[in-house]
Formats: C-alpha cells, sequence, structure tokens
C-alpha cells in the first residue's frame, strides 16, 4: 500500500471542488486537492519514487509500485508560460517524500487571474483502490491524503 501525503500546506477540499471539470470530475484519476497557503512555497513529493513528467505547473512522481501521483500546481497555469515556478529538480531524479520539486507563490497564480487550487490525483487509478481520502480540514506538507492499495 502506498501513503499518499500532501505536497504543500492549505486547506484540503476534495476534487469535487476544483474549478475544472476534468479534475473535479476525476477524468485524470482520484484524488484530494489542497487550496494552498497564499505565500511562497515549495511544493514537495507526495511519495518516494522517480519524477517521470515536471512542468513548471505539475509534477508526476512514481514510487517503487508503479503508483504515479500528480501534483497540479493551480489551474490553467499552463498558461503562465512557467513564470512564478522554479524548478528544483529534474526529470528522471529520484525523490524522496517531503523533498522540495517546485517553488512557486500561490498569491502571485491568484493575482495573474488563476487558480491556485492544487490537485493531488492517483493516476490510472480507480476510486475504490483509494482509501482514507482527506477531503477537508487544514493539512501540513507532508500530511496524509489518502492511502493506494
Amino acid at each position: 500500500m502506498t501513503s499518499v501525503t500532501s505536497p504543500l500546506a492549505g486547506r484540503a477540499i476534495g476534487l469535487a471542488a476544483v474549478p475544472d471539470p476534468v479534475f473535479s470530475g476525476a477524468m485524470v484519476g482520484p484524488g484530494t486537492a489542497i487550496d494552498p497557503v497564499r505565500e511562497p512555497s515549495e511544493a514537495v513529493a507526495p511519495v518516494d519514487g522517480v519524477v517521470v513528467s515536471l512542468h513548471p505547473h505539475a509534477y508526476v512522481v512514481v514510487d517503487d509500485e508503479g503508483h504515479g501521483v500528480l501534483t497540479h500546481l493551480g489551474i490553467d497555469t499552463v498558461q503562465l508560460n512557467g513564470e512564478g515556478f522554479e524548478l528544483l529538480v529534474n526529470k528522471g531524479d529520484r525523490v524522496t517524500r517531503g523533498q522540495a520539486v517546485i517553488r512557486w507563490n500561490p498569491q502571485a497564480v491568484e493575482d495573474a487571474g488563476k487558480s491556485p487550487i492544487c490537485p493531488v490525483v492517483a493516476l490510472e487509478a480507480t476510486a475504490d483502490s483509494l482509501s482514507g481520502v482527506v477531503e477537508s480540514g487544514d493539512v501540513k506538507a507532508d500530511d496524509a491524503l489518502f492511502s493506494w492499495q
């Protein structure tokens, strides 16, 4: 079983509250979402594994069991063309849970007219393969978000 932890501090709101139908409809996969604290911060790895996809606004870490976890920093943030995002690792790097992956500022994202809400999604998973999904309450980076069978 894989334990997936929060990549950032904020408030868990659940995928259904994400202002994007692809995420709120769990089309990418099941999981939850974090409304981040509005201050410059580092988004961290939610599992130990390898960074298989890395963009200024999103990254995927695959653990040794083959579970891929997508962290998407804000909604429609691809339109910011990387401005305000700093990559701290490279694609192909092995990372440990809690290791900083991207430095960003959720307030700057909001000021640019985008939602800073961050989906955290279990890729290629079914909803019933997740348990203990946190959909409300304050979370800190590295707090448990869900378990993946």
